[in-house]
């Protein structure tokens, strides 16, 4: 059960104890989360201009994350936090299942990495501020749409970038996201429930009362020439930044 401390719980149980039961496959990139390892790329290469651009760097640096401090909640296993520490950040990954954490923490040991990992709502685990908040993928999970964006705009620090991505809830989505990408396997039975996928306009929205900005959402689109990329087709699914107003 959530957390009955917290007035505005986040977490589903049922959400977590689905993920949890991935936990051991997560790194393969063939096994069931082998869609997040071909979406992580699309989704790097979006938070590294983000950061660049935001932050005024140069693109050709190694480490664009040196000095600052970042946050990925709903971490998963890593595979997002692994590469933005490689970019220099101070590093903090949160998910709500502790398998994840526990499988992320044993990878991260192997690849020579200094990651901060923590399960729990995060509200409750006492966490300050960070540069970077990223969130992928996670609010169409959460039981409490704006307690969740509530609880990333409390942890982003004056003049930091958030950035986050989620599934729209259009009928390509529906068909394709839910029905196509299940059916087959591509994604787990049961990961997705279409009508918890969120618009942007009503993110837009959300991150507004939140006292957020929400910046020109991109695409992540598929086409069988290109695989997945960046497009200005927000059908499925898209990714956005957003700064404090």
């Amino acid at each position: 059960m959530p957390d009955a401390t917290v007035a505005n719980a986040t977490i589903r149980p049922e959400e977590a104890s689905h993920f949890a039961a991935l936990a051991k496959d997560w790194w393969n990139p063939k096994g069931s989360s082998a869609m997040l390892h071909r979406l992580n790329p699309v989704r790097l290469s979006f938070v590294r201009e983000a950061i660049d651009r935001h932050w005024d760097g140069n693109s050709t640096s190694l480490k664009p994350l040196s000095s600052k401090s970042a946050l990925d909640v709903g971490c998963g296993a890593g595979l997002l936090c692994e590469p933005l520490a490689r970019l220099g950040a101070d590093m903090t990954g949160v998910d709500a299942a502790p398998e994840n954490v526990e499988a992320a923490a044993h990878h991260c040991e192997g690849a020579g990495l200094d990651i901060r990992y923590m399960a729990g709502e995060l509200a409750t685990l006492g966490l300050g501020q960070f540069d970077l908040v990223t969130s992928m993928e996670v609010i169409e999970h959460v039981a409490d749409k704006a307690a969740f964006v509530s609880q990333l705009a409390d942890r982003l620090a004056p003049g930091g970038l958030m950035v986050l991505s989620t599934p729209n809830r259009t009928p390509q989505s529906r068909l394709l996201l839910v029905g196509a990408a299940e059916a087959v396997g591509m994604v787990p039975r049961g990961t997705h429930h279409w009508d918890d996928f969120v618009t942007p306009e009503e993110l837009r929205e959300l991150l507004a009362e939140a006292s957020l900005a929400m910046g020109e959402p991109r695409g992540i689109a598929f086409s069988p020439m290109k695989g997945l990329h960046l497009s200005a087709d927000l059908s499925l699914n898209y990714i956005v930044t957003a700064t404090r107003i």
